[in-house]
């Protein structure tokens, strides 16, 4: 994995003894696309919705819930300081890659730090 240059900065401090306040771009950084947070967080958004809707043997998440470069990309509706919320639809495994209609949409908050779902706003049959 590829050091950013943010974190050989932050290493090259502490190296010397010096201490660095976060800037506003590495805060960004640590809650955006592709942060640690956020990949925990669409795992663990993914994960949920699998558990809720009877396991992988019968249930897929939508595409998009794989995207963990892009924090799920069409399926992260909101970030802020109250987490990922997350919306997506799933089905049968395979109903996308099969044309299939979704029979099962999910909407979920995941804390900022990406490790518990702070709520289930809704899992049931998909809403227009």
């Amino acid at each position: 994995m590829a050091l950013s240059s943010l974190t050989l900065a932050s290493l090259t401090l502490a190296n010397l003894g010096l201490v660095a306040a976060p800037t506003a771009t590495a805060m960004a950084q640590a809650t955006g696309p592709g942060s640690y947070s956020g990949v925990r967080a669409i795992n663990l958004a993914r994960n949920t919705a699998i558990k809720l809707n009877g396991g992988l043997s019968r249930y897929q998440p939508a595409a998009c819930m794989f995207n963990t470069s892009e924090n799920g990309g069409s399926c992260l509706v909101k970030l802020n300081q109250r987490g990922y919320l997350y919306r997506f639809r799933g089905g049968a495994p395979g109903w996308q890659q099969l044309g299939r209609p979704a029979t099962t949409e999910t909407e979920l908050l995941v804390s900022p730090d990406g490790r518990s779902v702070t709520q289930v706003l809704y899992n049931g049959a998909p809403r227009r």
